[in-house]
């Protein structure tokens, strides 16, 4: 086994992110669960043999740790710094579902506190580096949970008037209709001024209404898709097993059980759903706004696609 060359690039993903399955096995690895339970000397741990390996680590660079010879163990140093960065999407699935559990009164508090995390999360993986004020970010805030609260427990008032099977699907609905609100508020300075985009190469040509609309509405499809496992299979599992002698005796195991096959379906469901659009997402320039097509085709008129990120 030869020594780790120092040419590989561990700051890009380390699978072929055009291909589907490709950007699946990134996000089963950086969204992988265990990454919770790291301490904060492991993952400090991490940082510091990335950091030497991309030559942050100070004058000795390049430097490769003792006994690393091969590419998986620095991969892995990396997966697990982005892993707990993305712990917010873990998190935010649990959160989401469990507040379908909450009956009234304390469903307003708990669709405040999931909206509200909500918002953290779609803002901190907005796309873009627009400066925001501290008003436009309150502002988003505001108008994202109280839309996205509002609607949820809109929807789910329609559960009394509904038959107890079809009433299982309402939260789906709730968070869905939430998602559809929640993110493009929090993200709607992107809406404002645009996103950047980029020729191939990296190089910025401009910013991108239409870009950040076309990005926007790929992470609120994923973030749908992504609850559609967990709120849909446990809640036709739970009709079955209610109907039982087993659990009829036993009420108290219903909401351990329905937590538990929500986490299973996460699991699942956030890595393959974060995959179904690549991050480095494209479009053609013929689907640009006018006056920045004008300026990238005097710019540089071999380009015919830019790319931009489209946040998570």
């Amino acid at each position: 086994m030869g020594e780790l060359p120092l040419d590989i690039n561990i700051q890009e993903p380390r699978w072929d992110q055009s291909t589907f399955l490709g950007r699946a096995r990134h996000f089963f690895t950086v969204t992988d669960p265990r990454n919770l339970l790291l301490s904060g000397a492991q993952l400090e741990a991490s940082r510091n043999i990335v950091q030497n390996y991309r030559g942050e680590g100070g004058p000795d660079w390049p430097h490769v740790s003792p006994g690393a010879h091969e590419h998986d163990h620095h991969w892995l140093h990396a997966h697990i710094l982005q892993g707990s960065k993305d712990e917010g999407h873990c998190r935010r699935g649990r959160s989401e579902c469990l507040c379908s559990l909450r009956k009234t009164p304390t469903v307003v508090f708990w669709q405040w506190v999931n909206q509200s995390f909500n918002a953290i999360v779609n803002y901190s993986n907005r796309s873009g580096d627009t400066p925001i004020t501290v008003r436009q970010l309150g502002t988003a805030y505001v108008s994202a949970t109280t839309g996205a609260v509002a609607t949820a427990l809109g929807l789910k008032s329609l559960t009394k008037h509904l038959p107890p099977l079809v009433g299982r699907f309402v939260p789906f609905a709730a968070v869905a209709a939430a998602n559809c609100i929640n993110i493009p508020l929090m993200r709607q300075r992107e809406l404002q001024v645009g996103i950047p985009v980029a020729d191939e190469a990296g190089q910025r040509l401009g910013y991108s209404v239409t870009a950040a609309k076309q990005g926007i509405f790929q992470v609120v499809i994923s973030r749908i898709c992504m609850a559609i496992p967990a709120m849909a299979i446990p809640p036709l599992i739970m009709d079955t097993l209610e109907k039982k002698d087993f659990l009829k005796r036993r009420p108290w195991l219903g909401a351990p059980l329905q937590v538990g096959l929500v986490g299973f379906c996460l699991v699942f469901a956030t890595p393959l759903c974060c995959a179904l659009f690549p991050q480095k997402s494209s479009i053609h320039i013929s689907n640009l706004e006018p006056e920045l097509r004008a300026q990238i085709h005097e710019q540089n008129p071999s380009v015919e696609v830019v790319y931009y990120n489209k946040g998570l």
